[in-house]
């Protein structure tokens, strides 16, 4: 069975959730304005990217500390 990176995982949860929260509930919010509604779905998206973005920096550098430790332990 194939193990998913978290670097993957999260972001899609979160942006499947994201998406489906906005499509249910921005439609019947009339206390906000239009742009702010729309401000705050891109905010969350953007908050998304960046955290799949630093997940997989994350898993790269573990990566690279995991290559050198065997480096070092087959020298």
């Amino acid at each position: 069975m194939k193990r998913y990176k978290k670097s993957v995982v999260m972001p899609l949860a979160l942006f499947v959730y994201t998406t489906i929260m906005a499509v249910c509930f921005i439609p019947r919010n009339h206390e906000m304005g239009e742009v702010e509604k729309w401000v705050t779905v891109g905010a969350s998206y953007v908050i998304i990217a960046l955290l799949w973005w630093v997940l997989r920096k994350k898993e790269q550098m573990a990566e690279k500390r995991k290559n050198e430790m065997n480096q070092k332990s087959d020298k």
